[in-house]
């Protein structure tokens, strides 16, 4: 688990490709791998990756066919910055929120505008994860947790202030920009809770179709 609060940005080193995966070299900047070991977890860019190799100036990390298909890291190529955040351990401050390092889908950057000192990105997220993004709610954006200003749809708003800029790469962020997106792990499970027994029978999330058939709306 990670909390969304990014500890560093890296820089992608070298990218090996490996009959339908990948492997990434990744430098770790100002990150402090002193305590990390093989076989740890370290979210890229939003997606939890294991270290599978450790040569000093950064790790290497296995990236699977699921998540080259399911997320950004596909795109990258060495050069390109990545935001990296270790796994919580028990002593850890949850600044953020709780982020699996599962990504959901894809989402697209849509506008760019000052606001004060901060910027206003307003994002589109996949269709079919517009139910889980609220007002005021958590969403993890390439692994940083924030809040969500508004929405309209599938589209959000969310203010980033100065030092979230600085610190990650969303400052790089322009209209057309792909996007990791991890929806409130709270929220993908509630609604798989509410679902209760039909759970079983259903191949999709809550409808009210299902809702009414199992007697929850009229």
């Amino acid at each position: 688990m990670f909390t969304g609060i990014i500890e560093a940005v890296g820089r992608v080193l070298a990218r090996e490709d490996r009959r339908g995966d990948a492997r990434l070299r990744v430098a770790s900047g100002g990150l402090d791998l002193g305590d990390v070991r093989v076989g740890d977890s370290i979210a890229v860019n939003g997606v939890c990756l294991t270290a599978v190799e450790l040569p000093g100036d950064g790790f290497w990390a296995d990236v699977s066919a699921e998540s080259l298909s399911r997320t950004t890291l596909g795109a990258l190529r060495p050069g390109d910055p990545v935001n990296l955040e270790k796994a919580l351990t028990p002593t850890s401050r949850l600044g953020g929120h709780m982020v699996a390092g599962h990504v959901d889908g894809v989402g697209r950057v849509l506008e760019r505008r000052p606001e004060a000192r901060s910027v206003r990105f307003v994002i589109e997220a996949p269709r079919e994860l517009a139910r889980y993004i609220a007002e005021k709610g958590s969403i993890a954006v390439d692994g940083v947790s924030l809040t969500v200003n508004r929405v309209e749809g599938a589209r959000f708003d969310l203010n980033i202030v100065p030092h979230t800029l600085q610190g990650t790469t969303i400052d790089q962020y322009q209209p057309g920009r792909p996007v990791n997106l991890e929806v409130d792990v709270i929220a993908r499970h509630l609604e798989r809770l509410l679902l209760g027994d039909a759970a079983a029978e259903s191949a999709g999330g809550v409808t009210l179709e299902l809702l009414a058939r199992h007697g929850f709306v009229k």
